[in-house]
């Protein structure tokens, strides 16, 4: 059975139902899924899988919580080895591992500030020496602080926004590389805002464009060599990064104003990652896939 999407909003005979969320914030980001109201979905549990990853080992970035965790989930599913990178959601992190573990599958955890690049040399070491090889790279992690004007966005914002959320990736994946062989996956994710913009996200905006133009430029440049390159763009999703980032009042109408009228959950972008993944898209690169409620974008 599908999993039932929570419900909080006013049901009326001419009105079509808007999913809501109660108002809560959180005083810090990266934010704790533990804190959250209802907890995300990350897991379908009548998603089974099939052993499309079988004998392969996934770095997530970001991966304790939100999308990265539903990926990872999935990823355990189909028999993956998971090393999750994340900042300091202890509580997070070890309920993914126990989760994927319950599922039959392996998963380690590796606490790091990504925004440095001895951080991806890190985690990429204690893969190899736990897995012995690499062969998918899910670069996932992001943060994000909503300002009203460009005029209210510091030099400090300014740099831990693109070292997380792009300088992080191109750390990840030169560390990777020397390790990667033919048929291996790099899967980046950007966002709907990378397309549409983002009037109160413009530096977190401006990141995602530059997600999606790495994506497209990586590709070209390892088609040669076998290693492919796509990205995922999700729309609005319940993740830890909504409460701890928007208001209360942002957070209660977060996604209605999707063609669908509500915010997607995580585990619903989760087939997406195992597709890129997985051989079954293996004609795929350079490109993206739009997991966001219905809106039309361009690329």
């Amino acid at each position: 059975m599908y999993p039932e999407m929570p419900y909080y909003g006013e049901k009326t005979k001419n009105k079509k139902e808007t999913l809501t969320f109660p108002p809560q914030s959180q005083p810090t980001l990266p934010g704790q899924e533990q804190e959250m109201d209802p907890r995300p979905i990350v897991d379908n549990p009548e998603y089974q899988g099939s052993q499309k990853l079988k004998g392969k080992t996934a770095i997530i970035t970001g991966g304790d919580s939100g999308i990265g965790k539903a990926a990872a989930i999935a990823f355990g599913k189909e028999g993956a080895n998971v090393m999750i990178a994340y900042l300091n959601e202890h509580q997070d992190a070890e309920e993914t591992q126990k989760i994927i573990r319950s599922l039959g599958g392996e998963c380690l955890l590796v606490p790091v500030d990504l925004s440095k690049t001895s951080a991806a040399q890190k985690v990429v070491q204690q893969t190899l020496n736990a897995y012995s090889q690499i062969d998918i790279l899910v670069n996932n992690c992001a943060t994000q602080y909503p300002q009203k004007s460009i005029m209210d966005i510091t030099e400090q914002q300014l740099e831990l926004t693109f070292k997380t959320n792009i300088f992080s990736y191109f750390f990840m994946i030169q560390a990777v590389l020397p390790h990667m062989k033919s048929g291996a996956s790099i899967i980046n994710t950007t966002s709907i805002t990378a397309y549409k913009g983002n009037k109160e996200l413009i530096d977190y905006s401006a990141t995602k464009g530059a997600v999606t133009t790495l994506t497209r430029s990586l590709s070209l440049s390892l088609a040669d060599t076998g290693i492919r390159v796509n990205g995922v763009a999700p729309g609005p999703i319940w993740t830890p990064l909504i409460p701890g980032s928007f208001t209360e009042d942002n957070v209660s109408t977060f996604g209605n104003n999707t063609p669908m009228k509500r915010a997607g959950q995580p585990f619903e972008l989760a087939p997406a990652y195992v597709y890129l993944a997985s051989d079954d898209s293996a004609f795929m690169n350079g490109q993206v896939l739009h997991i966001n409620g219905g809106d039309i974008v361009n690329g």
